[in-house]
Parts: C-alpha cells; structure tokens; sequence
C-alpha cells in the first residue's frame, strides 16, 4: 500500500501547493535494464581508423544497460494517474527489452543492421521502435545510460524531421 503521500494525501500540517498544476503537466519516467554485446565500428572506415576512432569501444565489449522511457499525458481525473505503467512496461518489454536484452547488438539484432551502436543512435532507434506503440504524442524522451558517465539522450524529431 502507498503511503498517504503517494497516494495524493498531505500530511498533517503540511502547507498546501503554491501554484495549481494543470492536468497536460504530467510525465513519467520508467527504468529498465538490460545486458549487451556490441563493438562499434563503421563500414565507412577502415579497421585501423575504426581502431583511432573508436579505442577501446571497437573491440568487442558488453554493458549493463538501462533505458529511461519518459511518456507524457493527461492525469485521469478519477485515478489520478497519467500513464498506465503496466501498459508502458509491456510496450517497452516487446518493442525494446525482447529485441536486445543478452544479444549482440552489432551483430545479430536484425533491426540494427547497418548502424553503429552509439548510444547516440540506440536511443534514437528505441525512440522509433517505440513511437509507434504508444499513444500519440505521448513519448517524450528516451535515455540510453552506457557507463556511470555516459548518457545518451534523445527527444525524437520535430514535424521537418529534424531531432
């Protein structure tokens, strides 16, 4: 059970918001965790500037990834609530943990064939794989944490399909 402050309640003597908040206000971010092999290399180089470029990363290497899923939407006025998370999980579960978690991500998931496994671009194909499994409009950022000090962010693409 939530405590009272989860579940909206104040407690006692505790002052009131300052300012009210409107209901689009609402975002949610999830973390999800998987493993991965990949090495990063691009066809348009050849092994030795792929080496100078890359260093140590074009090896072959794995990382204990997460994923940060931000969606966006309306609180429902009897829930309270502005995602479904069991809804979100399932979403991300399929289109993303299924495709990569304990595979090679340069090597045999098929819907990254051609692409360099930056985190730059695995944020940016999470985002298209994504997209079209939630509500419209909802999807509001997606994150690749690589290391301790590597976060990829990515918050899709505007109308012209610039990102």
């Amino acid at each position: 059970m939530c405590p009272p402050e989860m579940r909206g309640g104040r407690p006692s003597g505790a002052e009131a918001p300052r300012r009210q908040i409107r209901q689009g206000d609402f975002s949610l971010t999830r973390t999800y965790h998987f493993s991965a092999a990949h090495r990063l290399e691009s066809p348009a180089f050849s092994p030795d500037d792929n080496a100078q470029i890359y260093g140590q990363c074009y090896r072959q290497h794995g990382h204990n990834y997460l994923v940060e899923v931000t969606v966006a939407g309306t609180a429902n006025p009897v829930t309270g609530m502005s995602a479904d998370l069991a809804a979100v999980d399932a979403v991300v579960e399929r289109a993303v943990l299924d495709r990569v978690d304990h595979y090679d991500l340069s090597a045999t998931v098929p819907a990254l064939d051609g692409v360099v496994t930056t985190g730059e671009n695995l944020a940016r194909a999470f985002w298209q794989w994504l997209e079209p499994t939630l509500p419209p409009g909802s999807l509001r950022r997606v994150a690749v944490v690589e290391t301790a000090n590597n976060t990829f962010e990515y918050y899709g693409e505007d109308e012209r399909g610039a990102p």
